[in-house]
Order: C-alpha cells, then sequence, then structure tokens
C-alpha cells in the first residue's frame, strides 16, 4: 500500500512542475513581447525623387540607340507623318514624364515634358496614349500625336 500513496504524490508533484513550468513560460513571453523596443527610435528622411535617366526611359519603351553616321531620312510633305508616337511614360508630379517619339523614321528618342521635339515644336501635354506639340510649353497646340494601335 504505501508504494500506492507514493505514486499518487509523485504524478501530483509532476503535474504541478509541468504547470509552473508553463506558467513561466507564458509570463515570460508575455513580458517580452510587450516591453518597449531597447533603442531610441530616430526618424528616417526619406531621400527626394530622382529623375528618370532619358536613355534607360528609350531602351524601356523600346528605342533604339542612334546609329552613328546614319543619313536623315528624306523629308515628308505632312507634319504629322514625320512623327510617330511610340510610348508614353507620365509622371506623378506635375511637369513630369517624357514620350519616345521617333521623328523622320529616325530611332525613337525620348523627350521629356517641354524639351524640343524638332526646330519650333515643342512637348506640350502628355496624356496615356497621346501628346500634344506646339510652338511654345504655354502656347496653342499645333499638333496632336497618338499612340498606335495593338494588333
Amino acid at each position: 500500500m504505501v508504494t500506492n500513496s507514493h505514486s499518487k504524490w509523485g504524478v501530483r508533484l509532476g503535474t504541478l512542475a509541468l504547470w509552473a513550468a508553463a506558467g513561466a513560460s507564458v509570463v515570460y513571453w508575455g513580458m517580452r513581447l510587450s516591453a518597449p523596443a531597447g533603442g531610441v527610435a530616430v526618424p528616417v528622411a526619406l531621400p527626394p525623387p530622382a529623375a528618370p535617366d532619358a536613355q534607360a526611359l528609350a531602351r524601356l519603351l523600346g528605342g533604339l540607340p542612334p546609329v552613328p553616321g546614319a543619313a536623315p531620312a528624306a523629308p515628308v510633305a505632312s507634319l504629322s507623318s514625320r512623327f510617330q508616337l511610340i510610348g508614353v511614360l507620365s509622371g506623378r508630379q506635375s511637369g513630369g514624364g517624357a514620350a519616345l517619339i521617333a521623328v523622320d523614321g529616325q530611332p525613337a528618342k525620348p523627350f521629356r515634358l517641354g524639351a524640343e521635339v524638332d526646330q519650333g515644336l515643342v512637348l506640350q501635354a502628355l496624356s496615356p496614349r497621346q501628346v500634344q506639340l506646339g510652338g511654345s510649353l504655354q502656347g496653342p497646340s499645333t499638333l496632336t500625336l497618338d499612340m498606335p494601335l495593338k494588333n
């Protein structure tokens, strides 16, 4: 009979030890997770947004690098047929963005808003599939180029 009472007390003490360990673990992790961070938080200053690289933009929109010594194409009678809009990248900030335009059959080049596309024509406005060209940035628009439709 003596062995039976020792056995009951052994199970009871073992169970008590397991519950005590579980409770201590809960208290430890609760205090560890609720404690504030050890260091002082320093505010981080974000760098100003960088202007896009014009040549990288041209490659992104499918433009080819200019070929040295390439002969210019013959002038075309109609002003609008001299220009082909290849791609448009609108900026988030006002005045941002660029267009990839091919002039006279030459490889396409990137032009930022306000840049001179050809003699007497400045890139005035950008929209997702269209650009407007004119004599000056604030002047009236003289030419509108649309993106070609996808096949």
